[in-house]
């Protein structure tokens, strides 16, 4: 997801740990990195805390900074207690969208074990977490005949069939695939339906 130069910014500001996740939709990002301790991540996992954890609510709720020390969320199964067991004491949520683009979310939780973070930490990981979220914006310049193309593709018609449902020659879907293919960044055309699946313009 992220650039090798940026994981070690945020390693150095966020000693402790971090989560980020781009462009949460409906239920999942397009991309995430899990930098927190493996045995936080797993027991985190097995109970099931997300759907109860105090950040993640915030997260989901809010967008802006905040110290997990000023949500002030009911933690009723003591999640951020256990978090400063695994060496997560203090922290930071940060959740940011876009105008326009319904129900997507990027945000980080970040953590230190020695101090709470100061204001210019927390400035500079939601600009970067801000830089992220716009850099995966999912392209706006599709046209409709090219997502039709993809949507064929993933339900399995090949590029003769597609040719025959539409009306149009074999070289007009190849050229629609191959502009959508450049327009999403990607490699092949499942690379494509995959990416196009993931942005939900198909």
């Amino acid at each position: 997801m992220e650039q090798a130069g940026e994981g070690r910014e945020f390693s150095y500001i966020a000693p402790a740990g971090y989560y980020i996740a781009l462009r949460v939709g409906f239920a999942f990002p397009i991309a995430e990195t899990n930098a927190l301790p493996d045995a936080w991540i797993e027991r985190y996992t097995q109970r099931g805390y997300m759907l109860f954890d105090p950040v993640m609510q915030w997260l989901y709720g809010n967008s802006g900074a905040i110290r997990w020390s000023e949500i002030g969320l009911p933690d009723p199964m003591g999640i951020l207690t256990e978090a400063a067991a695994h060496g997560l004491v203090h922290g930071a949520a940060i959740s940011c969208a876009s105008t326009g683009t319904e129900g997507q979310r990027s945000f980080g939780s970040f953590a230190r074990s020695d101090r709470e973070f100061n204001e210019e930490e927390i400035a500079l990981l939601a600009q970067k977490l801000r830089r992220l979220h716009e850099a995966t914006a999912p392209p706006t310049n599709l046209t409709e005949a090219e997502l039709e193309a993809l949507r064929m593709v993933r339900g399995g018609l090949l590029l003769k069939e597609i040719a025959g449902r539409l009306g149009v020659s074999e070289g007009a879907i190849k050229q629609r695939l191959k502009n959508a293919k450049l327009k999403l960044g990607a490699k092949t055309i499942s690379q494509g339906v995959s990416t196009a699946l993931r942005y939900g313009l198909i």
